[in-house]
């Protein structure tokens, strides 16, 4: 069986929900197995456009999908999500979704919480209030309801007490009116029968997969700049998006992750706080911006954007697991007579080769540069090597150098066919 990780190599939004998406055609089964639904994925086929959240990306194509026991779902989002995607014609059953039974639920008052502490922060963390890091607390503070727990609504009064007895101090010390117990149990029971259908075992589905050698692509989300371990902390996500979450938050055994691609830009973009060495705050920046349509897919925040960083793709192949890399966007570089890319960073007069863990040293970077010739022949929409202008392929080259990994697949626009395969991820 040969199996697929797909995860973000820079700060997010790297193409992958498109990358996902291509590579379904040859899988038969996609998880997701981190995060929640702070993250997106958008997939263009067509005319037709979705942008995805809690949803794996394989219900575009109508393959079997999992959110993972790593994902922390917001139950009411989710089938929000199921109804919007229904109206752009994707009909979500059971016998195309599973919920992890073992999942933890995003409430209503992880989402409270979470803008209560960033509007209360003198130190903003970006954080897009959808409650996501207030449940992975509740998860490790063995408090967290589970999407088990709606299928048993009479033992909800208990676990509910354990859980509101932490967040209404809390509350309290913002000057927050309690959760109202009743209220809140009345709310999940209304939205559980609507849930229980999909909720399922992802270890025992996988593990039928696994007998059966069938394909699976395990769908993270996020990147691994965001891991809470290996990210810039504290400007990171709750979770870990390294690849080896996958077997964690999908109930699989390492091993079984298969072959980790990681996507990353052909430039660099970061939405909200936190430090950004090659970030571009002139007509440069604003122009990859506009090329790129650079607005997260979730928040619609306007996306930070700079030159391609490759000291943050060579870290973040390492600490990631990365085999090899997709690289996306390469026609938003159409037209420049130069293209500059990192190689390495000045902290007060020392150069570095890597990122420092340090939140201060990180503000300080001074990027060193490599200029690289541009070219003036458009790369969009091209499908195979003999398409692309000779010094599109001399900059690719050079990333693959520098970034230490090898390019396994190349984007040219937004569309799911504008692919070249260089090397097979399957493979």
């Amino acid at each position: 069986m040969a199996n697929v990780t797909v995860i973000g190599a820079q700060w997010g939004d790297e193409g992958k929900g498109k990358i996902i998406d291509w590579l379904c055609n040859r899988a038969d089964m996609v998880v997701r197995f981190q995060g929640g639904n702070n993250a997106g994925h958008t997939i263009v086929v067509g005319n037709q456009t979705y942008k995805l959240s809690l949803l794996p990306s394989g219900v575009v194509q109508g393959k079997r999908s999992i959110i993972g026991n790593g994902v922390v779902v917001d139950p009411w989002s989710l089938l929000e999500e199921i109804a919007r995607v229904g109206q752009a014609g994707l009909r979500i059953t059971p016998d195309i979704l599973v919920l992890a039974e073992n999942a933890v639920l995003v409430l209503p008052l992880h989402r409270e919480l979470d803008a209560m502490r960033e509007e209360a922060a003198s130190q903003k963390l970006g954080t897009t209030k959808r409650g996501i890091g207030p449940a992975y607390e509740d998860k490790v503070g063995r408090r967290a309801l589970r999407a088990i727990d709606l299928t048993d609504l009479g033992a909800l009064p208990a676990k509910l007490e354990r859980l509101l007895a932490h967040h209404n101090v809390l509350r309290r010390g913002f000057g927050q009116k309690e959760v109202n117990a009743g209220a809140l149990l009345k709310s999940l029971s209304e939205i559980a029968p609507k849930i229980v259908p999909f909720i399922g075992s992802s270890w025992r589905e996988l593990h039928a997969a696994r007998t059966a050698g069938k394909r699976v692509l395990f769908e993270g989300a996020q990147a691994v700049l965001l891991d809470i371990d290996h990210g810039t902390y504290p400007f990171v996500t709750s979770s870990n998006t390294v690849a080896g979450q996958a077997a964690a938050g999908a109930g699989i055994g390492p091993r079984e992750i298969g072959t980790v691609l990681g996507i990353v830009k052909s430039y660099t973009t970061r939405v909200g706080e936190g430090p950004f060495p090659t970030e571009l705050k002139d007509a440069i920046g604003e122009k990859l911006g506009e090329r790129g349509r650079e607005f997260g897919t979730v928040t619609g925040r306007k996306r930070r954007c700079g030159w391609f960083d490759t000291v943050l793709v060579r870290q973040t192949v390492i600490t990631g697991g990365v085999d090899g890399i997709a690289l996306t966007k390469l026609d938003v570089l159409d037209g420049f007579d130069e293209i500059k890319v990192c190689t390495g960073y000045n902290l007060d007069g020392k150069m570095l080769d890597h990122l420092p863990a340090g939140a201060n040293a990180q503000a300080r970077l001074t990027p060193v540069y490599e200029t690289l010739e541009g070219w003036k022949e458009s790369t969009h929409g091209a499908r195979s090597w003999a398409e692309l202008p000779a010094n599109a392929i001399k900059y690719v080259r050079r990333v693959e150098e520098l970034v230490r990994a090898p390019v396994a697949l190349l984007s040219t626009s937004p569309d799911r066919d504008d692919t070249i395969m260089v090397r097979d991820p399957f493979i």
